[in-house]
């Protein structure tokens, strides 16, 4: 079984997390700080095989709902007039868990992450930790994702509610039914938005056999790795970049300073678009993503380049750290790595969900192993 220890395992974990969150996920920081405060209290930080986990068990699935996005000074006025001045909820994923517990009279199990990301991995397994229930070695999506349907649960065609909501400040509700996975994400953001940030959410109540059946497993052991080589490799004088491109079989797509930061916060969510300016050998090159708190389309040279379902993940040029997209700068000297998205994303549901038109850009899906190969010609 393995473990969140102490300091070091907590910055490794979450750096891989965050890394695997292609700039979503939420903010690292807050993963580091609620992974810190857990150990602090002496909770047991350990990962459960699947396989331990019985068939008739209920598990569920804590998430962080909401935007990333900073808050603007209108915004910090409206919440001081509504009163979100005190937090007052430390787990906000844990206390998800428990309403919805209290609501559907399910006796919880064990937990499984939504995604992967620098601070709603974390949160499930903090929240499971509180529960003193097992945290699963594995999510829904292998990567980070804005919107709920973009599942495997929804692959799988698995329920995603009744869902629990609670904010930091103590606001609660229920959503009992729902048209489909598209309302009950929207109902889910705007309930978010409300608070003007992120709630803590609980859906996916599933039998253990159902869990299984659309489980990615060993993803949270494999991001703790990820975060261990980037630390080791850069402590030996390797290059991190190249290790790790290396290690999960990826693609450098680009090298370069960001030279412009377009954002906004919108619908519950952080959009916007980098622009890059190439060093090195990529000299005189220009590279764009375009983020939906994820980075899903990018642009080399004008031309549509790797999108989503595959990843898109930026890290800074020297250490390899991966950025969250919203502490990425104008300047930022960075790297761009491409992974190969999970195949089930790859099916025509997955493409329906996760693509490019999804997002709404008239651009067809090319796997990263062809496009990657017209990108180092």
């Amino acid at each position: 079984m393995v473990k969140i220890q102490n300091e070091q395992d907590i910055h490794d974990f979450v750096r891989g997390c965050t890394l695997m969150g292609t700039g979503g996920g939420g903010d690292p920081k807050d993963g580091i700080d609620w992974l810190r405060t857990a150990l602090d209290e002496d909770l047991t930080l350990s990962f459960t095989p699947h396989e331990e986990v019985k068939d008739d068990a209920w598990t569920v699935c804590p998430f962080l709902m909401g935007s990333i996005a900073p808050r603007t000074e209108e915004a910090k006025q409206r919440m001081q007039a509504l009163g979100l001045t005190k937090e007052s909820v430390k787990s906000i994923q844990a206390e998800a868990v428990r309403l919805l517990e209290s609501y559907t009279k399910a006796e919880i199990q064990a937990i499984v992450p939504i995604e992967l990301g620098g601070s709603n991995t974390p949160g499930a397994v903090v929240a499971a930790a509180r529960l003193r229930v097992p945290i699963v070695d594995g999510d829904y999506t292998g990567r980070a994702i804005p919107e709920i349907p973009q599942t495997t649960p929804y692959l799988n065609g698995l329920s995603l509610w009744p869902i629990a909501s609670i904010d930091k400040y103590g606001n609660k509700a229920i959503i009992t039914e729902s048209t489909g996975y598209e309302m009950a994400e929207r109902m889910g953001k705007f309930l978010a938005a409300a608070s003007f940030g992120l709630a803590g959410q609980a859906g996916f109540l599933l039998k253990g056999k159902d869990m299984k059946r659309a489980l990615i497993p060993k993803t949270l052991s494999k991001c703790l790795e990820i975060g261990r080589l980037i630390r080791t490799s850069r402590a030996a004088g390797r290059n991190p970049v190249e290790e790790t491109v290396k290690q999960l079989n990826g693609w450098l797509l680009f090298e370069g300073h960001i030279s412009n930061k377009e954002w906004e916060d919108k619908e519950g969510y952080y959009w916007g678009t980098h622009t890059l300016s190439g060093i090195g050998r990529f000299a005189g090159q220009e590279f764009k993503i375009w983020f939906k708190n994820e980075n899903h389309i990018s642009w080399l040279n004008g031309e549509p380049y790797v999108t989503s379902p595959d990843m898109i993940i930026v890290v800074d040029r020297e250490s390899g750290e991966p950025f969250a997209n919203s502490h990425i700068a104008e300047g930022h000297s960075v790297a761009v790595i491409g992974l190969r998205a999970v195949e089930q994303f790859r099916s025509p549901k997955g493409l329906d969900i996760l693509g490019p038109p999804h997002f709404g850009f008239d651009i067809e899906y090319q796997p990263i192993e062809t496009v990657a190969k017209r990108g180092e010609g």
